[in-house]
C-alpha cells in the first residue's frame, strides 16, 4: 500500500520532498483532502441508499458521519490554503496555527455526530425496529471498509511525512470511521440470524467509540493552541547544537514558541566567557543563529552572558555552591554566576532554575532563605542575591 501512496505523492506534489516548504505542504494537505472528499462521498451515497432501504439507523447515523467527513476534508483543504499565507503586519510569524484550529473543529465535529448517534441510537433502542438482511447491502457495506481503511492510512502516512495535526487528526477521525463502518456492518449480517433489535445497540457502542475520540483529539489540539511545551527531543538537539559552537559554554533561559508545524521562535542566554573580543563572539553567535535556524527551520535570537572563566577562585567557589544547592528537590540547575566586590564581604549573584510544580510562589521566600544558609556557612562574610527561574520547556 506504501507504494500506491507515494505514487499519489510523486503524480500530485511536486518537490514533494520538501516537506518544509509550505506551499509543498499545501499540496500534501490538498492531495489528502481530495481523497477524503471521493471515498467519504461515495460511501456516504452508498450509505444513505442503504440506510433508506433497510430503514436502519445504525447505516443511516453513519452516512451522516461520512457527511461530516467529506466536509471536514473541504475544511482541511481551505485550512492548508490559509495556513500558507505569507506573515504580514498583523500575522508576523504567518498563519500556520490556522491547522492546529482545523484539527479542534474536527474533534467538534465528532462529538456533535457521536452525541447526535447516541440519541438515535439510544431512541431505536427504546422503539426498536426490525431490519431484514439484504445480501445485496450486506455485500456493498463489505465492500467499503477496505476503501476507510485505505483513507485512514493514506492520511496518516501524509500527514507524518510532513508532521501535520490536521491530517493526523483526520486521520484518527478516519480510524474511527472504521470501527462505525465495521460494526454496522456486522449489525446487518447478525439480522440474518436473529430478531434481536441489535441495531440499536450497536449504535450505542459506536457513539461511545466516537465521543471517546473527539474527547481526546480536542484535549490534545486545546493543549498546543493554549501553548503546550515543545518536544523534548526538538528542546535537545537545540540546546546541543548551541553548545557545539566554539566559546559557547552553557544554554540557559530557553523560550520556543510554536506558530504552525515546522513554524518555531526561540531565544535562549549562551554563556560566553568575559575575556573573548565582543566582536568575535558576536560573529560566532550571529553563525549559530544562522545555522541553526536554516537547519532545524527555527527563527533562533541568543542573547549573550559573559561569564569570568580565568578566575580558579570563581569557579571553584561556584562548583561548591552547586554541589550544595543542587540536592534541594526541585532544584535544576544554576546559571549566570557572578561575584561582585573585591574585599572579604562579597556579593554572590546567581539564576537557579526550578522544577516547574516543585514550588509554590508563597514557598520561593523560604527556598531564598534556605540557600543563603548555604553561602552562609561556606563564608559568613558573603552576601547572596538569588534570582528564581523556570524552564519553559
Amino acid at each position: 500500500m506504501k507504494s500506491i501512496f507515494d505514487f499519489l505523492i510523486r503524480k500530485f506534489v511536486k518537490d514533494h520532498k520538501n516537506v518544509s516548504s509550505q506551499s509543498v505542504r499545501q499540496s500534501y494537505g490538498t492531495l489528502g483532502g481530495n481523497v477524503g472528499i471521493i471515498i467519504n462521498s461515495s460511501i456516504l451515497i452508498l450509505e444513505i441508499v442503504i440506510g433508506l432501504f433497510l430503514n436502519s439507523i445504525a447505516i443511516t447515523a453513519d452516512a451522516f458521519h461520512n457527511l461530516t467527513d467529506a466536509l471536514s476534508s473541504l475544511v482541511t483543504i481551505f485550512s492548508f490554503k490559509l495556513a500558507n499565507r505569507p506573515a504580514d503586519d498583523k500575522h508576523p510569524f504567518g498563519y500556520g496555527r490556522i491547522e492546529y484550529i482545523t484539527a479542534f473543529l474536527f474533534s467538534c465535529a465528532i462529538l456533535v455526530v457521536g452525541f447526535e448517534f447516541l440519541r438515535s441510537s439510544f431512541l431505536r433502542v427504546l422503539h426498536p425496529v426490525t431490519i431484514p438482511f439484504d445480501k445485496v447491502s450486506f455485500i456493498c457495506m463489505l465492500c467499503a471498509i477496505p476503501l476507510q481503511i485505505f483513507l485512514n492510512r493514506f492520511t496518516n502516512y501524509i500527514g507524518n511525512v510532513i508532521d501535520s495535526s490536521a491530517l493526523k487528526a483526520s486521520a484518527l477521525e478516519s480510524f474511527t470511521d472504521i470501527l462505525v463502518l465495521s460494526m454496522v456492518t456486522f449489525s446487518l449480517l447478525i439480522t440474518k440470524f436473529t430478531t434481536f433489535p441489535i441495531d440499536g445497540y450497536i449504535g450505542l457502542i459506536v457513539s461511545l467509540f466516537i465521543l471517546h475520540s473527539g474527547i481526546e483529539l480536542g484535549r490534545e489540539m486545546l493543549g498546543t493552541i493554549i501553548g503546550k511545551a515543545p518536544e523534548k527531543e526538538f528542546v535537545e538537539e537545540l540546546k546541543s547544537s548551541v553548545i557545539s559552537y566554539k566559546y559557547i559554554c552553557g544554554v540557559h533561559d530557553l523560550v520556543i514558541h510554536n506558530y504552525g508545524p515546522g513554524r518555531y521562535m526561540a531565544s535562549l542566554h549562551a554563556e560566553v566567557p568575559s575575556n573573548i573580543s565582543i566582536m568575535e563572539l558576536h560573529d560566532i553567535i550571529d553563525k549559530a543563529e544562522k545555522e541553526i535556524g536554516k537547519r532545524m527551520n527555527v527563527y533562533l535570537s541568543i542573547h549573550m552572558d559573559p561569564i569570568n572563566t580565568d578566575s580558579p577562585e570563581i569557579t571553584a567557589l561556584k562548583e561548591v555552591v552547586y554541589e550544595k544547592i543542587k540536592v534541594i528537590k526541585g532544584i535544576l540547575s544554576m546559571h549566570d554566576f557572578r561575584v561582585v566586590g573585591k574585599s572579604e564581604e562579597k556579593t554572590i549573584l546567581f539564576d537557579v532554575v526550578l522544577d516547574k510544580t516543585s514550588f509554590k510562589d508563597s514557598e520561593k521566600k523560604e527556598l531564598q532563605a534556605q540557600i543563603q544558609d548555604i553561602i552562609y556557612s561556606i563564608n559568613p562574610s558573603y552576601r547572596s542575591i538569588i534570582t528564581f527561574d523556570r524552564e519553559f520547556y
